[in-house]
């Protein structure tokens, strides 16, 4: 991957393909999880994908200081920047779709349209007994077994057993495994925190105007059902790609139809 250093913080990035920018963002405990998307031909053969690691993110750091979504969605407007992008189709999964929303707020002339693939959102009904059933790797993150815990948390939010999970996992982002552990301080310290102080209602979805593409899997979590719902009411002309026999770790249990169906709205809404 390529790397620069942008505001006092390096950022590693890779880009293929040509065509209108495609900015990726991936989920917090799984820093290239977008990688298989970069192979998927109805994307790559159309678009200038372009994936980043986000700061922190498989660089060993353990500094405590959470960093908020809108610090993530500036890094993410910085990059651009640095590429000279001027617009770009905006792609986010969990934790990096809520960013990707930040970006459509906080930097909207770079943002020409949104793919989201399952935004964790907290003022769902569901939200309190998600955190419930995350309780247990919860607990294991602080009596000290990062790995524990890592392993727990991502197989409580794809719906999958742990074998499964992570043989998903390793199957589409080799080495994906052993760096989400690597990254479990980040994630727990930074990532967690971060989405409870998010703050990210009806008023600043109203600010939103590109359109919006809602990716879900047909098994997922409450959570991000009830969060697909609340975006349909946010957003009344949102267009929806239903991942059949997906939860949340869709684009790496079927990444061909996601590919698919976010190039067909690409398509649909060109920058």
């Amino acid at each position: 991957m390529e790397q620069t250093k942008l505001s006092g913080i390096e950022l590693q990035y890779d880009i293929t393909g040509s065509g209108e920018p495609v900015l990726l963002i991936s989920t917090g405990p799984i820093a290239d999880s977008f990688l298989p998307l970069m192979s998927e031909t109805a994307l790559r053969d159309h678009y200038r994908l372009i994936r980043y690691r986000q700061r922190r993110v498989a660089a060993g750091s353990r500094d405590p200081a959470p960093v908020s979504f809108a610090q993530h969605a500036a890094d993410a407007a910085a990059l651009l920047d640095h590429l000279g992008v001027r617009r770009a189709h905006v792609a986010g999964h969990s934790t990096g779709a809520a960013i990707a929303l930040q970006l459509a707020v906080d930097r909207p002339e770079s943002v020409g349209s949104l793919a989201l693939l399952e935004p964790p959102l907290m003022s769902v009904p569901s939200a309190a007994a998600f955190f419930e059933k995350a309780g247990p790797a919860l607990a294991a993150y602080g009596s000290g077994d990062r790995e524990g815990a890592m392993a727990g948390f991502l197989s409580m939010v794809s719906s999958l057993d742990w074998d499964t999970c992570q043989a998903r996992i390793e199957e589409h982002v080799p080495g994906g495994v052993a760096q989400a552990m690597k990254d479990a301080d980040n994630f727990f310290g930074s990532y967690l925190p971060a989405l409870n102080a998010w703050q990210f209602g009806a008023k600043e979805a109203a600010a939103v105007s590109q359109p919006v593409l809602s990716v879900i899997g047909s098994e997922t979590e409450r959570l991000f059902a009830e969060s697909h719902e609340l975006l349909h009411r946010w957003f009344p002309r949102i267009e929806d790609a239903v991942i059949e026999g997906a939860a949340h770790l869709l684009h790496l249990q079927r990444p061909q139809p996601v590919a698919r169906g976010m190039a067909q709205f690409f398509e649909r809404h060109p920058c």
